[in-house]
């Protein structure tokens, strides 16, 4: 359900043209191409337009573009702030079909021939089994799904502690915790989500992170900004044109047969419960395993540990530390879905981070009919049927309009009476934190399950560490807990 966003009583709806142009033919798409990659970066792409036409809403093209991307056209309206960003999880007015990265849609090479749940819209009839099937898949995993992140996380911290013990100077130690992390998510969300122990599979347990990382490459970088090469040739080499799948065929065909042999529990449940085919039902458990799971833990769970680990920032740290083990007691208790629910200020501080740093910071809708859009104070614009709106969520959560300091980092934001108020204008999930997934809307299945993973890895963190500090995404301390003993 969305959330409403009443207006001012003496506010009268005014209905204005979306302001902005779309430019010549191939020169326009390819100027903001140029802009949203190179000279501004996708933030100040959508700032500066919506300052340059004194709206929150306006038109714009969105890469990729030009020159061969054929079919794709770039042409969007697009929505930054909080009010006019809700219509696109309403499935009547919008149409959720091949956008789930935009205009371009990666072939279905990537995906084993299939087209996975989240391309599909709400009318479409296999959405309901396939997203259905997502949420029986979660909620079979949450069994194990504290001990199995537990028991992943133990390994990645051991790996991150002997890279810092190897240090000559330890004053100056630093142990980079992104690739510990990648393998600590990938272990777990096998185990967890997919019943499959990637340990009965040597060249899956080894290879599995990269197989994905690449894997989300290629469908994704035609769209992002990469800057890991100069900026003339990404853009030649990485985003003048869609990216081949064959590349990545053989490590996708091996975690296909890992799935099928190792997760064949997982498999038959879509076949016998859901009316999925076997090879459809694969291909969708790689689908949410790789690219919803996988993916987007990559992205948001080292921002997490960034944030919480500036060296600024002890005093936070000093209150999570004492609410998790206030919460844990002394013992060190599991922290599992009960627990965190119960740690008000980890969770405050994780929605903080998802709505500073959403892991899909853009999301697409296309109108199915014309409507009216509606944004603050009354001021509305008229969508046509057919159009493409994109909404940039760290600007839409960012909203002056709903936020205080919208712009700052503030990890009590979310407590209290008030602060659970604004988690209706959280939108990390594809819909309000207030709302729910089900087969009949398009917001994430997994939308409980990653806040309280993340709760669970700031609470592992600080049920055996007094302190930890990050520079970037590398660890530069790491205290162990001194346990205190128990009076006899």
């Amino acid at each position: 359900m969305a959330p409403s966003f009443p207006q001012p009583a003496t506010a009268a709806t005014v209905t204005r043209p979306i302001p902005g142009s779309y430019g010549l033919p191939l020169l326009g798409p390819l100027r903001d191409r140029l802009d949203y990659f190179w000279f501004q970066g996708p933030e100040d792409f959508f700032r500066r337009r919506a300052a340059e036409h004194k709206s929150s809403v306006f038109r714009a093209n969105i890469p990729p573009t030009f020159p061969f991307f054929l079919g794709v056209d770039p042409r969007v309206v697009a929505v930054v702030d909080a009010a006019a960003f809700t219509a696109l999880f309403d499935p009547a007015l919008v149409d959720k079909r091949d956008i789930l990265i935009g205009p371009y849609v990666p072939s279905v090479a990537f995906t084993g021939g299939t087209r996975v749940g989240v391309y599909l819209d709400t009318e479409e009839a296999d959405h309901a089994r396939t997203k259905a099937f997502s949420i029986d898949l979660l909620r079979r995993g949450a069994r194990n799904w504290a001990a199995e992140l537990r028991s992943a996380v133990d390994d990645m911290l051991a790996a991150v502690e002997e890279d810092l013990n190897k240090a000559a100077d330890p004053a100056a130690a630093s142990a980079s915790y992104l690739i510990p992390l990648q393998k600590c998510i990938f272990r777990f969300l096998c185990k967890a989500l997919v019943g499959a122990d990637p340990a009965a599979d040597g060249l899956v347990d080894r290879l599995g992170p990269y197989i994905l990382d690449v894997w989300l490459g290629l469908q994704l970088v035609p769209t992002q900004k990469v800057a890991v090469i100069p900026q003339p040739l990404e853009e030649l080499l990485l985003h003048s044109f869609p990216l081949p799948s064959f590349v990545v065929k053989p490590g996708y065909d091996l975690l296909y047969r890992f799935v099928e042999k190792h997760g064949a529990a997982a498999v038959s449940i879509a076949e016998k419960e859901h009316g999925i085919s076997r090879k459809d039902a694969i291909n969708n458990i790689l689908f949410v395993l790789g690219f919803n799971a996988f993916g987007g833990f990559s992205v948001f769970l080292p921002f997490l540990v960034m944030e919480v680990g500036k060296s600024d920032r002890d005093d936070l740290r000093r209150r999570l530390r004492e609410e998790v083990r206030r919460v844990l007691g002394n013992g060190g208790a599991e922290a599992g879905f009960t627990a965190v629910r119960e740690m008000a200020l980890v969770r405050s501080t994780v929605y903080e981070v998802l709505r500073m740093q959403p892991p899909v910071p853009l999301q697409f809708g296309r109108a199915r009919r014309d409507f009216v859009l509606r944004s603050h104070g009354g001021v509305a614009y008229e969508v046509g049927k057919g159009e493409l709106l994109c909404g940039y969520q760290p600007l839409a959560m960012r909203d002056p309009a709903v936020f205080d300091r919208p712009e700052e980092f503030v990890p009590e934001r979310f407590l209290g009476d008030e602060g659970e108020a604004l988690l209706q204008y959280v939108y990390w999930s594809n819909g309000p934190e207030t709302g729910e997934p089900s087969p009949g809307n398009k917001q994430c299945a997994a939308k409980e399950v990653v806040v309280a993973t993340a709760c669970m890895l700031v609470a592992e963190l600080f049920r055996r560490y007094d302190n930890f500090e990050c520079d970037g995404t590398s660890f530069t301390k790491l205290n162990k807990r001194e346990l205190t003993p128990t009076p006899s």
